[in-house]
């Protein structure tokens, strides 16, 4: 039933809403999965399940923290910021695109961040704008986060050279897609333009293409320094089971 319910809304309510939405839901519905099986890192809260989600026929099980809202990705970057960056030390100035929920409420609270979320039609973003076109000075950013976004860009090179450029040297920019690591290049297609024929090649009806692993060129040509971290490694199969990571996600850790 739950399954059902969240391919429904995932197909038929706009993204802004959906957001809206969520927000009425995530205190109740996390009494109901209370448990010690799953444990997000994010908000410490465990779990004996967690929500499915996914579009189509690619609906994960285990997927979605009830709580915070996070997915396998956000508890990944989590970590990694967590256990392998100052970030929640040091002074920063941050660009958050397309600002996800499990973050957005920490990050503002953080008194080291001097935190700017943007996009082009979330009712989180303090900024609207289109990142083939950021409305900012070069050098700005120390710190630009902007995860499964270029997959939905009609020019991602323009949108990566814009994210290089308003970034400052040193800074740090993560910058997660959705990728085959099977596939040697990424696969787009101009002419398929119907949301089931991309949610069918692309695995969701609003995505452009599927990154290949020559993503990690691409982000060069724009003039990153890129370090590919398959972070999940770092824990014991039990941890990898128990936040339930995807043991072959890769975080692109990007520098300028």
């Amino acid at each position: 039933m739950i399954s059902r319910i969240i391919r429904y809304a995932l197909k038929y309510i706009p993204r802004p809403i959906l957001i809206r939405i969520s927000y009425l839901f995530k205190w109740l519905i996390p009494l109901f999965y209370k448990g010690s099986k799953f444990e997000d890192p994010i908000d410490g809260n465990k779990y004996r399940k967690l929500l499915p989600y996914g579009y189509g026929d690619s609906q994960r099980e285990n997927a979605l923290a009830p709580g915070s809202l996070s997915l396998e990705r956000h508890r990944l970057l989590w970590l990694y910021l967590k256990n392998e960056t100052n970030f929640f030390t040091e002074n920063k100035k941050m660009l958050h695109i397309a600002p996800e929920q499990c973050f957005v409420d920490t990050f503002r609270k953080l008194k080291n961040i001097d935190y700017t979320t943007a996009d082009i039609e979330s009712p989180l973003a303090d900024v609207l704008m289109d990142v083939q076109k950021i409305p900012f000075e070069e050098n700005t950013f120390d710190v630009i986060f902007c995860n499964h976004v270029l997959e939905h860009v009609d020019d991602d090179d323009k949108a990566m050279k814009e994210l290089y450029r308003v970034l400052k040297p040193g800074g740090l920019g993560i910058f997660q897609v959705p990728q085959n690591v099977d596939l040697e290049k990424t696969y787009e297609d101009s002419s398929i333009t119907s949301p089931e024929d991309r949610t069918k090649h692309f695995g969701q009806y609003d995505h452009l293409r599927i990154y290949g692993m020559d993503y990690f060129s691409k982000l060069k040509n724009a003039g990153f320094k890129v370090n590919p971290i398959t972070y999940a490694n770092k824990f014991t199969p039990e941890k990898v089971k128990s936040y339930a990571l995807v043991v072959n996600e890769i975080l692109p850790i990007c520098s300028k």
